[in-house]
């Protein structure tokens, strides 16, 4: 039988495995799901402008949030076609349109994996909208983007995003 001490470490081990996969876990869809409700905010303020018109703004407020330039950035197609999804999903939602969204979603999030910058990532690290504990689960590799820290009294599940992105 283990003594107290080494029975309490093995618990604290196996406790601390099973945080950091839940906390991994629940980052990444937690950055995917901001990401689809900033799309879907933005897309909604567009939506009565011409499609071209609205993709661009969308795209455009999404590279600014996430310190990109369109000229620089070679995943601006993707992300046009995710934002036409949206833009067309906000103007009749329907589950034809959300299965589009899902597509789009899809592929972009294949296109980013691709390129070895995975989509939940990118939104964690790069975006002036991320939340702060994402960070703290996952800090961003240097020169990977802004991760700014936010709270840093407060526990890492209690830190939200900045009051001007909700």
């Amino acid at each position: 039988m283990p003594h107290l001490v080494e029975d309490l470490q093995d618990q604290a081990t196996h406790a601390i495995a099973a945080m950091r996969k839940a906390a991994l876990a629940a980052r990444s869809l937690h950055a995917r799901a901001e990401l689809m409700r900033h799309m879907r905010l933005t897309a909604a303020k567009s939506k009565d402008r011409p499609r071209a018109e609205a993709v661009r703004a969308v795209v455009d407020e999404w590279l600014g949030a996430w310190g990109l330039a369109r000229a620089s950035w070679p995943h601006v197609p993707a992300m046009d076609a995710l934002t036409i999804a949206f833009h067309d999903y906000v103007r009749d939602p329907s589950d034809a349109k959300d299965e589009a969204v899902r597509a789009a979603l899809d592929t972009i999030a294949a296109a980013f994996a691709q390129a070895g910058l995975p989509l939940d990532d990118q939104m964690a690290w790069r975006s002036i909208c991320a939340h702060g504990w994402w960070a703290d689960v996952n800090p961003a590799p240097p020169g990977r983007g802004r991760a700014d820290r936010v709270d840093p009294e407060r526990p890492f599940w209690d830190k939200g995003c900045r009051p001007e992105c909700l």
